[in-house]
């Protein structure tokens, strides 16, 4: 298909300077919610969309590289999924029957069955629930309460579950009783300041430090909730040996593992499943977004012994959507039996190799990340310096620089020895390396498996010890870690990457914003994405980047107002 290959038009309604366009906006600001997020970023009032591309009631055409979120895995109208919708209003079958057996529904947990890791399929329950991925969230941490009779919850930073109260208050940035945060393993902006496998590898090893310290003050929790990548947090990849170990920890501990898979999943990342780069089979799942065909619908699949809670102890009225439900099945068989998700990894890595050659020569964009058709951009204002790392481990260094000399600081709450493997990015299942240390490092078996790592300073020396390596913070920002320089990262620059935005729009490009400080740009085209609309893609993100850049005003992290007319969205897709 060419990049924009829509039939002609005619909209009586629409004059040829966008009047309609504004009349609408302007009555939708009038009338809609203070709340609303894309429409203050994108001022457009779409009335047709075939694939990747949509078509304002003004007559432009843009290529969608939002995707309603991720929801529309094949693209706007996909005629696998009109064809479905139509049988099933042709057939006069009901709409909506709450949670009653229909042929339509057991079609449906058929072909989804049948994508699931075989460790969970094989032994599965699904529940249907309301429309939206924050419900199934919710179900998914009240059927794990109920199962184990405990109420704690362990969560990650960066995280984004949902909007409703229990989601809420299991996403990072909400203050929550029983509700645990552990670091996340963000590379680029490491909480511990080293970053790569040994930040990766200190994460787990707080995790499972803190559950096992009896005076830790953490309960035994009811279940662990993760995104195998976080979206809405920056587009940030968990390395799978990282996934591995949160697996070997909560399964030792009897603690359920809860993947929120409602963006990653069908085939976004490049495999069908996120999970299913790592091997790991989770005890539950939640599903929303692609599932449904583009149209609302939201499932928990978990392990069968964790099926007793009561009939009734999670419902909702619109669980039973028939159409959704149609439009599930066909989405889901067309990417299995057309290999979407591995064209995805294909793709997505042909884009972020090009975007990181770009990236090489432009010290405002950060960092380029993802994996499949799930990429982040990272903008910083790199003028304004980085900022000083933070985090125990950077701590510890700068008690050693301040000449403290036998005082001691404990990485994490623990450390251990060795790597996790690094599989952040678009490579194949599996990861990158097998999990263990490499030749310059201390061999597992000469350690416990999350030995106390205590680094004593001295005047003039980093801090050194059971890490095999040594911690220093300079005046510039850089902290030395085992012989591996890191420098901080600059400051994010929101206001760049709202230009940015503007900038995409006006070359006829859709972007979303995410991120910490929304500064991060997120590209989730369709999984039918051509080779011709990627390279267009490519090339106007490229010069929007240039234009946003070249007008910027770097050394504050800010723009001039002229530069960014429109209020940038609140970071969250709002399920």
């Amino acid at each position: 298909m060419a990049v924009t290959q829509l039939p002609p038009m005619a909209l009586s309604a629409v004059s040829d300077d966008g009047g309609a366009t504004q009349g609408i906006l302007r009555r939708q600001a009038l009338r809609e919610s203070a709340a609303r997020t894309y429409a203050r970023a994108l001022p457009i009032v779409p009335v047709r969309a075939r694939g990747m591309t949509v078509e304002g009631a003004d007559g432009r055409r843009y290529l969608d590289c939002l995707s309603g979120a991720g929801a529309l895995a094949l693209g706007h109208n996909h005629p696998v999924v009109l064809d479905a919708i139509r049988a099933v209003l042709h057939s006069e079958a009901p709409l909506q029957v709450l949670d009653l057996a229909t042929p339509v529904k057991d079609a449906f947990t058929d072909e989804l069955f049948a994508t699931l890791p075989p460790g969970l399929a094989a032994r599965a329950r699904v529940q249907f629930c309301g429309p939206a991925g924050t419900d199934a969230v919710e179900a998914a941490l009240k059927l794990v309460r109920i199962a184990t009779g405990r109420d704690g919850l362990l969560a990650f930073s960066g995280a984004y579950h949902g909007m409703t109260a229990g989601a809420l208050a299991a996403s990072g940035g909400a203050s929550a009783a029983g509700v645990t945060r552990l670091p996340f393993p963000y590379d680029y902006r490491c909480p511990f300041g080293v970053g790569g496998e040994r930040g990766a590898e200190l994460s787990a090893c707080w995790a499972e430090t803190l559950l096992d310290d009896p005076k830790g003050g953490v309960p035994d929790p009811a279940g662990m909730i993760l995104e195998p990548v976080q979206g809405e947090g920056g587009v940030i990849p968990a390395p799978d040996g990282w996934l591995r170990r949160m697996r070997e920890i909560t399964a030792a501990r009897s603690i359920p593992l809860i993947a929120d898979e409602v963006q990653t999943g069908v085939g976004r990342t490049g495999a069908f499943w996120a999970v299913d780069h790592s091997g790991v089979v989770p005890d539950v799942m939640v599903l929303s977004k692609a599932i449904g065909g583009g149209l609302p619908l939201a499932v928990v699949v978990y392990r069968e012994e964790l099926d007793i809670w009561p009939p009734g102890a999670h419902a909702g009225t619109f669980r039973g959507n028939q159409l959704a439900m149609a439009a599930g099945t066909a989405t889901l068989a067309y990417v299995r039996e057309n290999h979407l998700s591995q064209r995805a990894a294909v793709v997505g890595r042909r884009m972020l190799e090009r975007l990181r050659r770009f990236a090489a020569g432009r010290p405002q964009i950060g960092e380029v990340r993802g994996r499949g058709l799930m990429i982040g951009l990272e903008l910083v204002a790199p003028e304004t310096g980085p900022i000083a790392e933070t985090g125990p481990i950077a701590e510890a260094g700068a008690m050693a620089e301040a000449g403290q000399a036998g005082a001691a600081a404990r990485v994490g709450p623990a450390a251990r020895v060795g790597p996790v493997a690094d599989a952040a990015w678009e490579g194949a299942p599996g990861g990158a390396t097998p999990y263990g240390a490499s030749q310059s490092e201390v061999a597992l078996d000469e350690v416990t498996p999350c030995e106390g790592a205590w680094l004593t300073g001295a005047k003039g020396e980093g801090a050194r010890g059971a890490l095999g390596g040594g911690v220093r913070q300079t005046p510039g920002g850089e902290a030395s870690y085992a012989g591996v320089a890191r420098t901080a990262a600059p400051p994010a620059a929101p206001a760049l990457a709202a230009a940015v935005q503007q900038e995409c729009l006006r070359r006829g490009l859709i972007v979303e914003l995410g991120g910490r400080h929304n500064a991060v740009i997120r590209l989730l085209p369709p999984l039918t994405i051509t080779d011709e609309q990627t390279e267009a893609v490519l090339d106007r993100l490229a010069d929007a980047l240039d234009a946003a850049i070249s007008t910027s005003g770097t050394r504050s992290g800010e723009l001039p107002p002229a530069a960014a007319p429109f209020a940038p969205p609140s970071a969250g897709n709002r399920r």
